[in-house]
């Protein structure tokens, strides 16, 4: 996956030096900055959780870490994942939950049936045999299995409650990942 990046300029005067100052210090006036080249871009990542990569969370089963992870998530990605969660809860009524590689998953009985991460300006649902849905779930996600079907949100009223729920009865009633099979 690509991981995003903040630019950051770094000026340089006439003369060649570098205006690149400690905040809260003042440039000295006879050198007046010009535009940076390319080599002179100075590149700042993101905050690993939030930069196209699954979060560092631990992984960890049970309805609390995942309750934990979704309220580490900066808003509004921590208000889609909440209805996304409490989705999963009414539609599925022996839901378990867990942290997995980054991502809350959810699943019944037998294994893991989709997930549901908060990424760079989105989150990402995603269901492990999302081919077999129908209909079949608009995004294929990179570095999940061919298989894999799932949606971006980029705010809550990109979700679509019922096609959701929809999805998430047919992934439930197929073998999970990580179980036995049915």
């Amino acid at each position: 996956m690509a991981r995003a990046i903040i630019v950051k300029k770094v000026g340089r005067t006439a003369a060649g030096k570098s205006v690149a100052n400690p905040v809260g210090k003042s440039k000295p006036r006879a050198q007046k900055p010009i535009d940076p080249t390319p080599a002179q871009i100075v590149a700042t990542t993101l905050p690993a959780a939030m930069t196209g990569r699954a979060s560092p969370a631990k992984a960890k089963e049970g309805d609390d870490p995942v309750f934990a992870y979704i309220r580490s998530l900066p808003q509004p990605q921590r208000g889609i994942a909440e209805r996304v969660d409490a989705l999963a809860a009414k539609t599925l009524p022996a839901l378990q939950r867990s942290v997995k590689w980054g991502m809350s998953w959810y699943g019944v009985g037998d294994g893991w049936c989709f997930c549901c991460g908060g990424f760079a300006g989105h989150v990402k649902l995603t269901f492990g045999r999302g081919t077999a849905l129908k209909p079949v779930p608009p995004v294929t996600p990179i570095g999940m299995g061919k298989d894999s079907r799932g949606v971006d949100l980029e705010s809550v009223d990109d979700l679509n409650e019922r096609q959701v729920a929809s999805w998430m009865k047919q992934a439930a009633a197929m073998p999970g990942f990580g179980g036995k099979k049915r």
